[in-house]
């Protein structure tokens, strides 16, 4: 790998660069690609009437999107070492639009499937290349505040999504919430043709079929066996042998990660301290995250009565609060660092997941607002400024194989995440029935919610504990060339 002359010819490269209508670009494209991920969900009923299928088959339209993204991360490293920023954009965004054509114009569930996957192509080669544009046009000292702006898009997105999917499918039909991405998408390659520039220098090493087919195999596996846990039970044999598979293939492609001169995903990023505390933060986080973004759906609808649109709308406030305060949160990493926004984020989230632990059907729409703002108040607190940290650490050669393997895990947690607080929650609800009798769905589901919010909490208890380790780190610039 040409390691002596790369970094310091991307810093020359780089430093007239324009990074306004390159952020621009990126957050065009963040946005029409995130926006998709929680656009279907609510659709769902109307899909599974329309094609004639179940709640079992109409579920692979999300497990499919997150089975993709979880393969095709890692290997985003080595694609970023062999095309240019612009080339990977463009190409993710085209990807991602041809799916979206194809899923809208869909005769067939089939059909609406494979271009759900080639829209999930596309997301999984944009998010690193997000992360990593970052790092390469900003110097550390102003990381924060970029980051901040993709973090805004990130949360917001996520946030309108179910709101507007019910609007939609209200008003018009599933199809539309096709149709409307089709424009924004469209624009997003227009714009980056234009205006998006390649940031990072292209290396070419070898490319090993052997770490591909481990990596797909071993992320494939673990993201599929827990996704499939969350419905069929964690003794369900498909479950087992696919956790177990992807194990085994993820340590076989950690081996020979370490012992390859060109690794395809350079797990010498764990050498950096920091690196290696906010990763595992991230993991327990996402996971705690995800004790409430699943479950308050379910408890709004199921507990509470509300519409599937209502019960978007008791939502979108705090994914609203938490766009908006990512901005906020990267300014002042860069002013005062992450431990004074990283620790009180965690108290925050550790509050209001204790409070949702004593969740009751008794409870107003408003007070679940309430919660559900402060708790995502505490997440923007941490998640940009302990990510923008972690990867400050690292020098420029590792910034792909440092934003690949963070998006990578992140993605893992999510699935772990889903499967581990469905089943809780299962188990708490049957339980409720063994010891009391009262075969009431709506008290049983409360009991089960309460034993997963307390999961949760122990998850966030975990975060918090690490989160007194996390400080402000410096970019290794004197290492940049003894690192690869």
């Amino acid at each position: 790998m040409e390691t002596g002359v790369g970094p310091d010819k991307a810093k020359l490269d780089l430093s007239n660069i324009k990074r306004g209508p390159i952020v621009a670009a990126l957050i065009i494209g963040a946005f029409v690609s995130i926006l998709n991920e929680t656009l279907l969900n609510i659709a769902f009923p109307s899909l599974m009437e329309q094609f004639g299928i179940g709640e079992s088959t109409v579920q692979w339209l999300s497990t499919s999107y997150m089975l993709v993204v979880g393969i095709l991360v890692p290997i985003t490293a080595l694609l970023q070492m062999w095309f240019t920023t612009r080339q990977m954009f463009i190409g993710a965004m085209s990807l991602f639009l041809i799916g979206t054509l194809i899923s809208g114009f869909a005769p067939s569930f089939g059909v609406l499937l494979s271009g759900r996957i080639l829209q999930a192509l596309g997301t999984g080669l944009l998010i690193p290349i997000l992360m990593n544009t970052i790092l390469s046009i900003f110097p550390p000292e102003k990381r924060g505040g970029a980051m901040g702006m993709i973090g805004l898009v990130m949360m917001t997105a996520p946030a309108i999504g179910p709101s507007l999917s019910g609007l939609i499918v209200d008003v018009l039909s599933w199809r539309w919430l096709f149709f409307l991405i089709v424009p924004l998408a469209a624009f997003s390659i227009i714009f980056a043709f234009i205006y998006l520039k390649n940031v990072t220098e292209l290396t070419k090493p070898k490319v090993d079929l052997i770490s591909i087919v481990l990596s797909s195999v071993g992320f494939g596996g673990i993201v599929y066996g827990f996704s499939s846990a969350g419905e069929g039970g964690w003794s369900d044999p498909k479950v087992v042998w696919f956790i177990t598979a992807g194990a085994v293939s993820l340590l076989l492609f950690v081996w020979r990660q370490l012992k390859m001169e060109q690794p395809m995903l350079d797990l010498r990023t764990f050498k950096y301290p920091m690196f290696s505390l906010v990763t595992v933060l991230m993991l327990v986080l996402m996971m705690s995250m995800f004790s409430t973004m699943i479950m308050l759906p379910l408890f709004l609808q199921n507990a509470l009565g509300l519409t599937a649109l209502a019960a978007g709308l008791v939502m979108m406030p705090g994914g609203i609060v938490n766009g908006l305060m990512a901005p906020i949160s990267g300014k002042l990493f860069d002013k005062f660092g992450p431990r004074v926004l990283v620790i009180p984020g965690l108290v925050l989230l550790c509050i209001s997941i204790f409070l949702f632990s004593n969740i009751d059907a008794s409870w107003t729409g408003g007070y679940v607002i309430f919660l559900h703002v402060m708790m995502m108040i505490g997440i923007s607190m941490v998640m940009m400024p302990a990510q923008t940290t972690a990867l400050n650490q690292l020098p420029r050669l590792l910034y792909p194989h440092g934003t690949a393997i963070m998006s990578t895990l992140q993605q893992v947690a999510g699935a772990i995440g889903m499967a581990l607080f469905i089943s809780i929650m299962t188990a708490g609800a049957n339980n409720y029935v063994k010891t009391t009798g009262d075969m009431n769905p709506v008290e049983s589901m409360v009991a089960g919610l309460q034993s997963a919010f307390i999961t949760g909490l122990a998850l966030a208890l975990i975060a918090l504990v690490l989160g007194f380790f996390v400080k402000r780190t410096h970019s290794p610039t004197v290492q940049e060339k003894s690192a690869a």
